[in-house]
C-alpha cells in the first residue's frame, strides 16, 4: 500500500519538513522497513503549491499542484470504525463516507463516541480557555504534533455529545495549518 505525504510550498519554501520527515520515517518503519527516506524537494520558486510525495519502499513520485484552500462551515457527524492510522494514498474509504452527506461540507468522524477527524484535517475545540484536540485521532497529523509540542493545542477525549461544551470550533493540517472555522454548523 503506498503512503502519501503532503507537504505544503510556499513561496518556493516546503514548510515544517521535519515533522513529515519524522512521519515517514514512523510510517515506514511500522510497514517494516528500517532505513529512512530523505526527502528532497525542487519546489517551484513562487506561489502556494501542495506537494505530494507518494511513497513505500522508496519514493516513487513527488508532484507540485497549486493550492487553494476548501471552504468549510457545515459539517456532519458520522459515526465508523474506519482505520486510517497511515497515510495511505488510497482514501476510498474516507471519500465513500464524506460522498454520503452531500449537504455538509465535510465530515466528522465519530468512533467509539470520540470525535476523531474530519475527511482531511485534525481538529480542535475551543472550552473557552482552552484549545482541545482529540486524543486519538484518526491519522496523527503533522500539525497537530507541532501544535502539541509547543503546547498550544492539548489532547483530550470529546464525546460527540460534547460538542455543544465548546465555543469555537479549528481544523489543521499541513495545508492550512490551524484554522477556525467561525459560525460552524454541526448537522
Amino acid at each position: 500500500m503506498r503512503l502519501l505525504e503532503t507537504i505544503h510550498v510556499l513561496e518556493g519554501k516546503a514548510l515544517n519538513l521535519s515533522y513529515h520527515q519524522q512521519r515517514m520515517d514512523r510510517s515506514r518503519f511500522q510497514l517494516g522497513f528500517k532505513d529512512t527516506l530523505e526527502l528532497k524537494l525542487s519546489p517551484p520558486k513562487s506561489g502556494e503549491y501542495r506537494c505530494r510525495v507518494l511513497y513505500e519502499k522508496e519514493i516513487e513520485k513527488i508532484e507540485y499542484h497549486s493550492y487553494k484552500r476548501k471552504d468549510l462551515s457545515s459539517f456532519k457527524l458520522v459515526h465508523s470504525d474506519i482505520v486510517y492510522d497511515l497515510k495511505y494514498e488510497d482514501r476510498s474509504e474516507i471519500n465513500a463516507l464524506l460522498e454520503k452527506y452531500p449537504e455538509a461540507d465535510d465530515i466528522i468522524i465519530v468512533k467509539n463516541a470520540l470525535i476523531t477527524d474530519t475527511s482531511i484535517a485534525n481538529l480542535c475545540f475551543f472550552d473557552g480557555n482552552h484549545w482541545l484536540t482529540p486524543k486519538r485521532p484518526l491519522l496523527y497529523g503533522t500539525c497537530r504534533q507541532r501544535l502539541l509540542q509547543t503546547q498550544k493545542i492539548l489532547p483530550a477525549d470529546i464525546d460527540y455529545r460534547s460538542l455543544k461544551d465548546f465555543s469555537k470550533i479549528a481544523v489543521m493540517n499541513a495545508m492550512m495549518d490551524f484554522h477556525i472555522i467561525e459560525n460552524a454548523i454541526i448537522l
